[in-house]
């Protein structure tokens, strides 16, 4: 019975460490949304204050805040409008080393435990960033460039 104990508590503890590798995973792929998101917004902000900066100072706008539209001028909203993009790229470049944080985490994870994805070969896991030549079985086509 023992072999038998020991086996499931191996199996059990190899399924910690699957979800534990795909919680990491799925933290760097929320992190990664959320810089694509807030990239976006940035571009918004950009293409607005590009605007702004061609129309006179004393010029009625209307700006959203907090669900409310308020007239002000655009010598009013420009600077507000700059701050807040100037504060978007700030979180932007924050997220951007938290995805790397964690990809070097993961990683870390994957070198301590072992894990390989179907079809990867012991070989190509512990090579320094060279892609490997043999097809995988991920169901994607990647064309490599010259």
């Amino acid at each position: 019975m023992s072999a038998s104990t020991s086996k499931k508590s191996k199996e059990k503890e190899q399924q910690e460490i699957v979800a534990t590798f795909q919680k990491l995973r799925e933290e760097q792929k929320a992190v990664a949304s959320k810089s694509a998101e807030l990239q976006i917004e940035q571009k918004s902000h950009e293409l607005v204050i590009e605007t702004l900066k061609e129309v006179e100072k004393d010029r009625k706008c209307f700006r959203m805040i907090g669900g409310v539209l308020v007239e002000r001028t655009v010598g009013e909203v420009l600077p507000a409008l700059e701050q807040n993009r100037d504060q978007i790229t700030r979180l932007i470049e924050s997220l951007q080393s938290q995805i790397v944080t964690k990809g070097k985490e993961i990683n870390d994870f994957r070198e301590k435990h072992n894990i390989r994805f179907q079809g990867e070969s012991e070989n190509s896991q512990n090579s320094s960033g060279e892609q490997s030549t043999q097809a995988k079985s991920s169901g994607v086509l990647v064309e490599r460039s010259a």
